[in-house]
């Protein structure tokens, strides 16, 4: 037996307050599924157990394991590919040029998942910027849920993964293969300070970033949230730093703060003027 209209309801007001996420009805297959999912992971029979623990309050552990399970996690290597390019052909070199009396770069990957989006901007600053690596530079890496931190600070990414954006001269490069999995070489993986951090909690401190990346997130979001959300990254953007949204996201209606700056065949969002 499915779950019940209840069971649905109360499973999307927990997300919905845990880490701001909209379900609509309808959705009620993909709750299924995933707390059909935890339930095995729990060695529970069902997911309307799974839903009676979490009603009860009886394990606090269960409903950051809910959360998390409800969480879209899709990710690849370079994906979309457009931004990277904008990335490594005119942004970054912009960045070091202004930045270049200071010398110090920091980048923010917020809900960065499995690690994908990190090391992928990793791999292009090692590759293209060595001289990066003799700045103070940081590469910032957030997520809500712990269990897919550790899995991005394994570096480990199975066949399927690493066949998902990643150019084979990239990973004969930057892995290597243990048995069935690619494992990322070290000097990759100690550029990036993987922590976790919900978004719609308060922040902790954070130096000043130079780029954000908060792509295909906030379209799970509210308005109010999104609002929010922009709000706070100005705040941490450093003047004539770039927001990097998903192709399907934007800040108009939302932060006047932003200017919109295409590059190529990608669009940014600057923070002040130049």
């Amino acid at each position: 037996m499915g779950i019940t209209a209840s069971d649905f309801e109360y499973v999307c007001r927990v997300v919905r307050d845990g880490a701001a996420i909209s379900m609509e009805t309808g959705k009620e297959y993909l709750v299924e599924m995933r707390m059909a999912g935890l339930a095995r992971r729990l060695k529970m029979g069902t997911a309307t157990e799974v839903i009676e623990k979490l009603r009860s309050n009886s394990d606090p552990k269960i409903r950051g394991l809910v959360i998390e399970a409800m969480t879209t996690n899709e990710t690849s290597f370079f994906r979309d590919s457009h931004p990277f390019e904008a990335l490594r052909k005119l942004i970054l070199p912009e960045l070091i040029k202004a930045r270049s009396v200071d010398r110090r770069l920091s980048i923010w990957c917020a809900a960065c998942s499995s690690g994908q989006e990190p090391y992928s901007i990793a791999m292009i600053v090692r590759d293209h910027f060595p001289e990066l690596l003799n700045w103070q530079f940081k590469i910032l890496a957030t997520d809500l849920s712990e269990a897919i931190l550790a899995q991005a600070r394994s570096g480990r990414f199975s066949q399927f993964e690493v066949n998902r954006g990643l150019p084979a001269p990239l990973l004969v490069k930057h892995f290597r293969a243990d048995g069935t999995e690619w494992v990322i070489q070290e000097p990759i993986r100690k550029m990036i300070d993987f922590q976790i951090l919900n978004l719609i909690d308060p922040w902790p401190s954070m130096p000043p970033m130079d780029l954000v990346f908060i792509r295909n997130v906030m379209i799970y979001f509210p308005q109010e949230t999104k609002k929010m959300i922009l709000g706070r990254i100005s705040k941490v953007l450093r003047p004539t730093g770039y927001l990097f949204l998903g192709a399907a996201e934007t800040t108009l209606n939302l932060d006047n703060s932003y200017e919109r700056v295409p590059f190529d065949k990608t669009v940014c969002y600057r923070a002040g003027s130049v």
